[in-house]
């Protein structure tokens, strides 16, 4: 019986580089937080720094935001928590639910981590040119519509 050919795309997935750059992203987050002096983030953290808002969130709202679950996020923001770089508060709008808001020391980190940011794409507007950068971003921008619409296409 002979294996089946799997079919070659001749070049790296679009799936590959897009999670690559990802990691690396990812990575250089945590690098430059730690190098900032902010030791005890770790790279799942980056999954709150990504999508709380300076006014505070709901923890199911960042988890959405987030693409994981709700009680996953809840293990991450306790860890923040610990660390003192979150809060929980009572929403003011609903006595029973919680807001997630930074600390002071956590919009210490929050801030550095943004500067950084800023830094970074500064530095990727110089390295690749300023049309190329805000090209890259306007096609990364625009995937998740795209692939919305190639899926709606294929069903």
């Amino acid at each position: 019986m002979s294996r089946a050919e799997l079919p070659r795309l001749g070049r790296k997935p679009l799936i590959a580089l897009v999670d690559r750059a990802n990691r690396a992203l990812q990575a250089d987050m945590v690098r430059t937080a730690h190098l900032r002096g902010h030791t005890d983030v770790k790279p799942a953290h980056n999954s709150v720094f990504g999508t709380l808002t300076e006014d505070g969130a709901r923890a199911a709202e960042m988890a959405a935001r987030a693409g994981m679950t709700r009680q996953s996020m809840g293990e991450v923001i306790r860890d923040l928590v610990a660390l003192d770089v979150l809060e929980m508060r009572t929403d003011p709008d609903d006595g029973r639910a919680k807001v997630v808001t930074y600390t002071d020391h956590g919009v210490s980190v929050a801030s550095d981590g943004y500067r950084h940011l800023i830094e970074l794409e500064q530095w990727l507007t110089d390295e690749l040119g300023t049309d190329a950068y805000e090209t890259f971003r306007d096609v990364l921008s625009r995937l998740p519509e795209l692939l919305d619409r190639w899926s709606g296409a294929e069903s």
